[in-house]
């Protein structure tokens, strides 16, 4: 078989295994509807929206960790609720992953909107269901896009810290990887350069940038020099930093105009305007906050309908923490 060949039906294969996730996803979205709760629990959406702006004038970051945890959430065993379990005697849940260990935050923020919608509409709003609205009524408390979100999920009674290790993206991760990754949940290209606009608003740690600002060379020299006081090059420790150090408490686009300019925070994000395939993407988000809106909203969409759980399967968990 010659090499040509070969490189046709490799492509081929992605392309199919991304068409067969693709509609794996549509035919779960399907299933979910935006009037889920209009009978059950018609006070539901309010009660979230309530409890969410309030968090966030407490504070800001809260809206970026709200958001992460639905993204953590549904990149690993799908939009299921799982992230929120924790450990037991005989249980392990994804709380300790690399990715999720000591930087997941909102998780008390989820247990109030549970124990209030509790009270309202006992064992009827999924907690799947209440990170999905969650994490769009964050994005509209800093100025961000809304979204119809669909509505139904139940949640998982189980929970995967391997696949949390393997499935979400890297600080270091390349362009290559990034794509690879949301490509397995059936996301394309535009969505991943969409959805990485979440980093609009948000911090990291400094380990997860200390190799970009030490090591990298597409990074612009006096914004390295800025952070590496805060974030030494040997030892533990070390600030945080806002994602998007141009408007980090609002949701808009400036993370793509700082992308342009070199002055993406973390290594994985720089890699979205490297000299790749998604640069024209980044630079049509830089100038038009419009466009970057509509596809980011319609990404969240497709997002959130990864692997959910309908009908009678998993449960409506009284308690976010723990299965019933």
């Amino acid at each position: 078989m010659s090499a040509s060949r070969s490189s046709q039906r490799f492509r081929h294969s992605k392309l199919s295994l991304f068409v067969a996730l693709a509609t794996v996803v549509a035919a779960a979205r399907a299933q979910l509807s935006p009037t889920f709760y209009a009978s059950s629990c018609p006070a539901a959406l309010v009660t979230i929206k309530t409890a969410v702006r309030a968090a966030v004038l407490l504070d800001r970051r809260t809206a970026g960790s709200l958001l992460r945890l639905h993204f953590h959430d549904c990149f690993v065993q799908g939009c299921d609720a799982s992230v929120l379990l924790d450990d037991t005697g005989n249980f392990t849940g994804e709380k300790g992953a690399g990715p999720n260990a000591g930087s997941l935050r909102g998780f008390g923020v989820i247990d109030t909107i549970k124990a209030l919608l509790e009270a309202l509409c006992p064992r009827t709003v999924s907690c799947a269901d209440i990170l999905a609205v969650a994490a769009r009524d964050s994005v509209v408390a800093l100025g961000g896009p809304s979204w119809t979100v669909p509505l139904g999920r139940r949640d998982s009674t189980t929970a995967s810290l391997s696949t949390a290790n393997t499935d979400l993206p890297s600080p270091a991760s390349s362009l290559s990887t990034l794509l690879a990754a949301f490509a397995r949940k059936g996301l394309s290209s535009t969505d991943m350069v969409a959805l990485s606009g979440a980093h609009t608003m948000g911090q990291a740690q400094c380990q997860n940038y200390r190799g970009r600002i030490y090591n990298d060379t597409d990074i612009n020299a006096a914004f390295a020099a800025s952070l590496r006081a805060g974030c030494p090059a040997a030892g533990g420790g070390g600030a945080s930093a806002p994602l998007d150090a141009t408007s980090p408490n609002a949701f808009d686009n400036a993370y793509y105009g700082n992308l342009v300019a070199q002055r993406g925070l973390l290594h994985s994000d720089q890699e979205l305007f490297n000299g790749g395939s998604t640069d024209a993407l980044v630079r049509s988000y830089a100038a038009s906050p419009a466009q970057f809106s509509s596809d980011f909203a319609a990404g969240m969409v497709r997002m959130s309908g990864i692997g959910v759980l309908t009908g009678s399967s998993g449960q409506i968990r009284r308690n976010c923490r723990r299965v019933n």
